[in-house]
């Protein structure tokens, strides 16, 4: 075949065991002389390895028929709460998608064709990574707290902001380290926590904000986000923490934030 050039669209092609089968050897090579792009391509494996680990309880039955046609726009979608309704289609367009070993596309599930603000997008973006990767034992974060400092001038220069993990010790949470996720059209930073219990709390950060607002987003059986957003940046404290004390931790962890975006 004649050589061409491959795109992030062929990685969740190859992911999804849809890449020809003569455009393989290509696609390998065109990885290997792309750092950017393998490095890439193994975080959305270890994405969708662990969107399929968290799904392994329901991988074998089946998805309702209303659910699924709902998600596929065939029926009409029943109004829920704004805190309820973006986030659990998300979430069953996550179950369809990685039951459907298509899991190369949930970067964009969070709208699907509803209006969203840009705290709710947020927030929901940080409650979804939250959900999966506190959960996760052995693949939580990229960088552990070890090392702290290459954890902070890397992610600050993958999203492209001054990034200084807050000490969060005086609340009760030690840093586990961190990762880089997909945002929107952007990047995330995601910051993981954990107390003496075992009760983890994260920060996701980004960089892309153009809107000015604050509050509380989440479900009373779920983890709820508390946020900020301002010109140039956002940040989402999430946990099951009781809710004033999920605030107080937040407030800590944005103060630091906040200083360091400014040193």
């Amino acid at each position: 075949m004649s050589r061409r050039d491959f795109s992030e669209r062929d990685i969740h092609m190859a992911l999804d065991g849809e890449l020809p089968g003569d455009e393989r050897t290509a696609y390998e090579a065109w990885l290997e002389a792309n750092a950017e792009m393998k490095a890439r391509s193994a975080r959305y494996a270890a994405d969708r390895a662990a969107l399929r680990a968290a799904f392994n309880g329901v991988l074998d039955e089946p998805v309702p028929v209303r659910l699924t046609k709902v998600v596929l726009g065939e029926a009409p979608v029943v109004r829920m709460s704004p805190s309820r309704s973006r986030w659990w289609l998300a979430a069953a367009a996550a179950a369809i998608l990685v039951i459907g070993d298509a899991g190369g596309y949930l970067a964009g599930i969070g709208r699907l064709g509803l209006e969203n603000t840009a705290e709710d997008q947020l927030a929901e973006e940080a409650i979804a990574a939250h959900v999966i990767y506190a959960a996760e034992k052995r693949h939580a974060v990229e960088v552990p707290a070890s090392d702290k400092d290459h954890l902070q001038s890397w992610l600050s220069n993958q999203v492209g902001l001054k990034l200084v993990a807050p000490d969060l010790a005086a609340q009760g949470f030690q840093l586990v380290g961190g990762r880089l996720l997909p945002a929107g059209q952007g990047k995330a930073a995601m910051l993981l926590y954990e107390d003496d219990k075992g009760e983890r709390i994260s920060l996701f950060v980004i960089a892309e904000s153009a809107a000015k607002a604050k509050g509380t987003y989440g479900e009373e059986d779920g983890p709820e986000a508390v946020y900020w957003l301002d010109k140039g940046y956002g940040c989402a404290v999430v946990g099951s923490l009781p809710r004033e004390q999920l605030a107080a931790v937040a407030k800590s962890a944005y103060g630091q934030l906040l200083a360091g975006l400014k040193s």
